[in-house]
């Protein structure tokens, strides 16, 4: 294994790097990218994602300067046995190569599908995670279950030499962010906002909607406005939260944009959610927020910045359905693994929270 005693690379005009995945995923990078930035200021940076990381990053202050939306390939950004129109894919490869990277960054997992692809893209070194059964990269760490994300792509990163990152704000809002919040939520400085997230892409990790009624009732008592979030897909959950509030809450289902989000996160005296993407995406912008998570996913997802935050975690590992341990592989059963978490435990904290930053 090569090691970051390496240092910085010489001659650096043009940085890729790879992963094309969901927005909590893209949140963890950011504190590498900002790294590599800091190493390589006058370095060209192109992130190699989806559709929606292009439309969001367009005209967005930060360290990546352009967006390449990869083809779904099989392993990256798609299944393995996916089947995906490989011509796309074969232009994809000679365009990138075409470019003349001189650094890829593998950011997407242990490498057994993304290490042989970022080869293909002909950058001149490449650094990224492995596990044992992926191929060799110039550069590169071991990929283990459960590490904490954020700083594994830092530790990733330090093998070109990237190994400072001024802690700050992670995320830009934008003046066009704050527009599309103030058209969906009109502005009043005189209230203390909360966002409330019932949601996530994992049925595992979703905290039942009584209990985040419950914690947002205590934060109305102490003169939150409440707003409870969602996408149109998530409709049911957070008329589940609204249901079960005694105070009024605004419902903010499909509302707005990933970007109009980030100018309400921006103007929110806090946010509670499961372990999801508007979490993390608070937390890059600086907003603070009070996170259910289940712990093999706190483990991976936990901040890096630890002042702003607060984490209640449930240590089941085994399905209340069927008993299988479901750390590793995963049972059948969409059912709640974090509904062990007190509703007091969670509430203390949003309390404490919310009057610490007032």
């Amino acid at each position: 294994m090569t090691r970051a005693s390496e240092g910085a690379l010489s001659g650096v005009q043009k940085i890729l790097a790879l992963r094309p995945n969901a927005v909590g995923d893209f949140i963890f990078s950011l504190p590498a990218l900002h790294a590599l930035r800091y190493a390589y200021p006058a370095a060209e940076i192109w992130y190699v994602g989806k559709q929606w990381h292009a439309d969001f990053m367009m005209g967005r202050p930060g360290p990546i300067d352009r967006v390449a939306v990869i083809p779904p390939v099989p392993g990256v950004g798609a299944h393995p046995n996916a089947d995906v129109d490989h011509v796309a894919v074969d232009a994809f490869v000679d365009e990138m190569r075409s470019e003349g990277f001189d650094l890829a960054v593998q950011m997407f997992g242990g490498g057994r599908y993304s290490n042989p692809f970022i080869k293909r893209l002909g950058a001149r070194v490449t650094i990224g995670a492995r596990t044992p059964d992926a191929a060799l990269l110039d550069r590169w760490i071991a990929y283990g279950d459960f590490n904490n994300r954020r700083l594994e792509m830092l530790e990733i990163v330090a093998l070109a030499g990237a190994n400072q990152w001024r802690m700050g704000h992670e995320l830009h809002v934008t003046d066009n962010d704050r527009l599309e919040a103030a058209a969906a939520l009109p502005v009043d400085r005189a209230e203390r906002l909360v966002i409330v997230h019932p949601g996530s892409s994992d049925p595992r990790r979703r905290w039942p909607v009584e209990k985040f009624a419950a914690v947002a009732d205590a934060l109305a008592d102490s003169g939150a406005v409440v707003a409870v979030n969602g996408t149109v897909e998530e409709s049911d959950l957070v008329r589940g939260v609204i249901g079960n509030m005694r105070a009024r809450a605004i419902d903010l289902t499909g509302a707005m944009s990933l970007s109009g989000l980030c100018g309400l996160v921006e103007r929110a005296a806090m946010v509670v959610s499961n372990d999801s993407g508007p979490l993390h995406l608070a937390l890059a912008i600086g907003t603070p927020c009070v996170g259910v998570y289940w712990l093999t996913n706190l483990m991976e997802a936990c901040p890096l910045r630890q002042g702003m935050h607060r984490a209640a975690m449930s240590v089941r590992v085994h399905c209340p359905v069927c008993g299988q341990e479901n750390r590793k592989t995963r049972c059948e059963h969409d059912v709640c693994f974090v509904d062990d978490v007190p509703v007091d435990h969670v509430t203390a904290m949003a309390l404490e929270l919310f009057e610490s930053t007032a």
